[in-house]
């Protein structure tokens, strides 16, 4: 089994400044927006080193995506800058209307998703965006597991034509996987060969998949482990060939389990090969104030809930 080192914890919105700062050094049409909330974004390098290309559009969020719209046609590729919540359920109409019908080149860069946001409390956790956005036609959606992964996709959507959603996080987190990597668009990575089961997850869970597996490696149970860092478009053929091993499949996402990663694994199921399979998520309820690790244990979104749904899903095949 192959093991996994945290080189130290980092939090994934940090990625996202690092990758900005090297876009802002490599790449002259990339601009930057934020809608107040530019230490939290970590946008403070970028507006420190290219002030003419960065923009304080204040608590303005509807008018930060008209203005991302509108710079696209001169060529720029604006990256927009807020919580998570306010990129996207406070601006869906604009999103819709203005970035996603046009094809307007936007990255929508989204920080302090899910519960893990923390004691700002549910007002601000938002965990229903990935439903939100992938159902966007045309909108590529993205929900990194740590620091380096989302350094290296913030450098890949720049090269992307088209709009994208990023997701990211607040808290300090494992910092895992590979440092320089190249990240590839709709293109899942196993993490953990297995046989007996699959692990499909996302973001803050790709972690806790990690140690789930582990645990039940010393229970002589085989777990494959896939980490989905691009919800949208599906890695279909990656879910398909790793259930058809294993017969069986746990998704886990700090999201909603409705409209989430889970339900897009179900639909790729259902049309190609019916599969026993379930969920670790939020289940349709908001969130509440608390910190990180009390609300990922209160709503189950940890190894140990992967591990209870792993015993579930086995017991099903």
């Amino acid at each position: 089994m192959k093991k996994y080192t945290d080189s130290g914890k980092k939090d994934t919105r940090s990625g996202f400044g690092a990758g900005l700062t090297e876009l802002g050094k490599t790449n002259e049409n990339v601009v930057a927006l934020c809608a107040d909330l530019t230490g939290s974004l970590k946008m403070d390098e970028f507006k420190e080193n290219h002030p003419e290309r960065f923009f304080q559009v204040g608590i303005a969020e509807a008018n930060m995506m008209g203005i991302a719209a509108g710079m696209t046609i001169g060529g720029k590729i604006p990256f927009t800058g807020t919580f998570a919540n306010f990129s996207t359920g406070r601006v869906y109409d604009q999103i819709r209307q203005s970035i996603a019908y046009s094809d307007k080149n936007v990255k929508i860069c989204a920080s302090h998703a899910g519960v893990t946001l923390g004691e700002d409390g549910a007002t601000h956790q938002i965990l229903e965006d990935l439903g939100l956005m992938k159902m966007l036609p045309g909108m590529t959606v993205i929900n990194t597991c740590d620091y380096n992964q989302t350094k290296a996709a913030t450098l890949a959507i720049a090269e992307h034509h088209g709009p994208v959603y990023l997701r990211f996080g607040r808290p300090k987190v494992a910092n895992f996987t590979q440092e320089n990597q190249k990240f590839e668009i709709g293109k899942a990575l196993q993490l953990q060969k297995g046989n007996d089961v699959t692990i499909v997850a996302t973001g803050h869970l790709v972690w806790e998949a990690l140690v789930a597996a582990e645990a039940l490696h010393e229970k002589g149970i085989s777990a494959e482990v896939i980490n989905i860092h691009t919800i949208k478009p599906l890695d279909a053929n990656a879910i398909l060939k790793s259930v058809e091993k294993t017969g069986c499949i746990v998704t886990a996402e700090e999201h909603n389990y409705l409209g989430g990663l889970g339900e897009s694994v179900s639909r790729v199921l259902a049309e190609n090969k019916p599969t026993p399979q379930e969920f670790v998520a939020t289940q349709d309820t908001f969130g509440e104030s608390g910190t990180p690790e009390q609300l990922m244990d209160k709503y189950g979104l940890n190894a140990e809930a992967i591990l209870k749904a792993v015993k579930k899903v086995m017991a099903r095949k």
